[in-house]
């Protein structure tokens, strides 16, 4: 499955167009984590604990995404768009949501 931000992919022509696609997935903070990260907030420097549970939530998200797209006979999901939020009442939640359109390429 080629997946690319941009609305055409180089060199192939697009036959047809499947329709929208999406994937979401949200995900609860940990308390360990929110600990590493509050250190590391205060001494400086990237919260690899965060850093992790957002690549691993992107890739969950993208993983469904690309499963509906199969699911409709597409070979390509093109127009690619990654939305990152806080949810929850303390922001205790981070949603990744992920869209693009299924298409079938030559």
């Amino acid at each position: 499955m080629i997946i690319s931000t941009t609305p055409t992919i180089q060199n192939r022509n697009i036959t047809a167009y499947k329709g929208i696609v999406c994937g979401e997935v949200i995900i609860g903070a940990h308390l360990g984590k929110d600990i590493l990260a509050s250190f590391t907030n205060i001494v400086g420097g990237r919260s690899d604990a965060y850093e992790r549970t957002i690549r691993e939530t992107r890739n969950g998200a993208m993983d469904e995404m690309i499963r509906n797209a199969e699911q409709l006979g597409a070979n390509a999901v093109v127009a690619v768009k990654f939305d990152y939020q806080v949810i929850g009442q303390s922001g205790s939640m981070m949603m990744v949501a992920v869209s693009g359109t299924a298409v079938v390429i030559d």
